[in-house]
């Protein structure tokens, strides 16, 4: 009951805002700061997603093994994309080292 009520209260809050910004359109400004801050929350948000299930893929303590086929796929991802900053090569290269490190440890 305590979780339903808490996801009705987020969306309720999330419709809200979005009708709030909806329907004043142009009327709101932000400050540039504000506009630049605004600009790291997708950034922000899904390194606070992807982190933990690569650090801790099982929800237990810190899986930090070459036996962790999540935290090796990352580490070459992040590889692929310091050298390349190519995303669909990035992200072909993580899927393919996360799937065929799962599959070579059986």
């Amino acid at each position: 009951m305590s979780a339903t009520l808490t996801i009705l209260g987020m969306a309720v809050i999330t419709v809200l805002i979005k009708a709030v910004i909806f329907i004043l359109g142009e009327r709101v400004a932000f400050s540039p700061l504000a506009k630049q801050a605004l600009g790291f929350v997708p950034v922000t948000v899904l390194t606070a997603i992807i982190v933990p299930m690569v650090l801790a893929p099982h929800g237990g303590g810190l899986e930090l093994s070459w036996r962790n086929p999540q935290l090796v796929a990352a580490i070459v991802a992040v590889l692929v994309c310091a050298s390349t900053r190519h995303q669909l090569l990035t992200i072909v290269a993580g899927l393919g080292m996360f799937f065929g490190w799962q599959y070579w440890l059986g």
